[in-house]
């Protein structure tokens, strides 16, 4: 038998959902800003994780770096190292995050990417 959620689990709910729909609206040029540290870091380190995003990236709206490292990953961009390591953000308490690295599919975007920025310099 399914249990019936409660009035404050659905509005619980439906605050998440729109919160994540708020982050999803965020700018094209937020998600860029990630991807490029994405796929710089992932380029210069075989794993990395969000607390060294964050050295590199701007303040961003509550959320938004996870919802994008989660659209990476499901792109199948990056993907777990199973390791964790403690958070550095000060409201988190030092919960655990996850380590990831660059797939294949990653490492070839990102090589591409790299190769064209090269032949655009040249071409000016």
């Amino acid at each position: 038998m399914t249990r019936r959620l409660t009035p404050a689990e659905r509005l619980a709910a439906a605050e998440k959902d729109t919160t994540l729909t708020e982050i999803a609206k965020r700018s094209t040029w937020d998600r860029f800003l990630v991807e490029q540290a994405v796929f710089h870091i992932g380029q210069i380190r075989i794993e990395f994780d969000c607390n060294m995003l964050r050295d590199l990236l701007p303040e961003m709206g509550h959320g938004y770096l996870g919802a994008a490292i989660n659209a990476l990953r499901g792109a199948g961009v990056i993907e777990h190292t199973g390791q964790m390591v403690p958070s550095k953000q000060a409201n988190t308490h030092g919960h655990g995050i996850h380590v990831w690295r660059l797939t294949d599919k990653g490492l070839a975007i990102a090589r591409q990417r790299r190769n064209a920025r090269l032949q655009q310099r040249r071409a000016a």
